[in-house]
């Protein structure tokens, strides 16, 4: 009896390597992908200027970031908008002015496709990879939230179709459809747990990550754990030689990536 509803992932033919620059924008979902990024030591920039939700928002960032990018990880997490009155433009942060200040409204596909393509074709040497968050808005409502999600997939199917530099990751689907139970979430019922977070690691990295990247990511990731670890007696000998241990694990590895470590 099969009792979850797989989703099938296609890897990429094109693969993230040690020595790339990887920048992360968008919901919070693309800072927990971050955060499993930074464990392995990989070189990471996420969110810079703070967490970004809408496409248009994230859009603002763009061009200050990803120059110095290898890879361009773009999450979408509502097509929901505030635009000032004052300025007739989208905000970023409302920063707890009064709501009659903004009109709330919702982007449409064709805004976001005609936002976005032309800064993909502008950057087209990058390697773009675009998820929607799987993060679900309820404030907006769960039913507005199902449509905003749709526009939002809608314009990222578009933008996959229409340009060849794209890559869609489906951390939309694997949340709601694969992992279709609260166990996966975390106490508010709206955000990931930590398990989920890891199985969609997992995911991810068995589509972006050569076998051999995977291998080299093991010492890596293993140095962070240890560096993260907290001696139960701090001031023992055992603790000296384990500090003694991570200092030469860390020279080694640094000779190995100098980049990463």
């Amino acid at each position: 009896m099969t009792l979850t509803t797989p989703v099938d992932i296609t890897p990429s033919t094109w693969k993230i390597g040690l020595e790339d620059r990887i920048l992360l924008l968008g919901s919070c979902f693309s800072d927990r992908i971050a955060d499993k990024m930074r464990e392995c030591y990989l070189r990471v920039t996420a969110n810079p200027t703070g967490t970004l939700y809408n496409p248009v928002s994230i859009a603002h960032h763009i061009d200050e970031y990803a120059p110095q990018a290898d890879v361009i990880i773009i999450t979408f997490g509502t097509a929901w908008v505030y635009v000032d009155k004052s300025l007739s433009a989208v905000v970023d942060n409302c920063e707890k002015r009064p709501a009659t200040d903004f009109i709330r409204r919702r982007l449409t596909v064709e805004e976001i496709v005609s936002l976005w393509q032309p800064i993909v074709e502008h950057y087209a040497e990058k390697r773009w990879i675009f998820t929607v968050s799987p993060i679900r808005h309820k404030k907006d409502g769960l039913h507005e939230n199902q449509i905003s999600k749709g526009i939002l997939l809608q314009a990222v199917d578009t933008l996959n179709i229409q340009l060849s530099t794209i890559n869609y990751f489906p951390s939309y689907e694997l949340l709601l459809d694969e992992l279709r139970d609260y166990r996966f979430y975390a106490s508010d019922l709206v955000h990931p747990s930590q398990v989920a977070v890891d199985i969609l690691w997992e995911r991810f990295c068995a589509t972006y990550f050569e076998p051999h990247t995977l291998k080299q990511l093991e010492p890596l990731h293993q140095l962070w754990l240890d560096e993260h670890h907290r001696p139960l007696h701090p001031d023992s000998p055992e603790a000296a030689a384990f500090a003694e241990h991570l200092k030469q694990e860390r020279m080694r590895l640094h000779l190995h990536y100098p980049n990463n470590v």
